[in-house]
């Protein structure tokens, strides 16, 4: 029987899932914006990896990236290497490594983490920031376990 730890982090599995389905797209296409800022709090705060570090509304985020699709950003493949998932009660966080294909040949890999909270039922992404991978700190399967395990 699954229990509700389970649950929640196949919630969250989920959830992490629409995010990287909805800032994905092929050359021609556009992002589905409402689908991506729909599992945010309203006040959330996201972190790029860019420096100087600058807090933006998902909003903001949107009008940003909105601006290079088609110009410099043709398409966009954001596909999830894998994750940890830790819940407490109504809190959790979310460490997902992944790989980044920007105009289907410059690929990256980040790691993303999300501080989500659940209300009514319902898993919500309050921050989340992320960071590049570089010669210093690689993506490696130290930093997530593969898709379908869980902790």
């Amino acid at each position: 029987m699954e229990s509700d730890r389970d649950k929640d982090v196949q919630a969250i599995r989920s959830l992490v899932a629409r995010q990287f389905n909805s800032i994905s797209w092929r050359e021609g296409e556009t992002p589905d914006w409402a689908a991506f800022e729909r599992d945010f709090l309203p006040d959330a705060a996201l972190y790029a990896s860019a420096r100087p570090l600058r807090s933006q509304t998902t909003g903001q985020f949107i009008e940003r990236m909105s601006g290079l699709v088609g110009k410099t950003l043709h398409s966009f493949e954001e596909t999830v290497l894998g994750s940890r998932i830790h819940v407490f009660g109504n809190v959790a966080v979310a460490v997902i490594a992944c790989e980044n294909v920007e105009n289907g040949m410059e690929t990256n890999r980040n790691v993303e983490m999300m501080l989500l909270v659940k209300d009514e039922g319902v898993w919500r992404i309050a921050a989340q920031a992320w960071d590049r991978q570089d010669a210093a700190n690689p993506v490696t399967s130290q930093v997530w376990e593969p898709e379908g395990r869980s902790p």
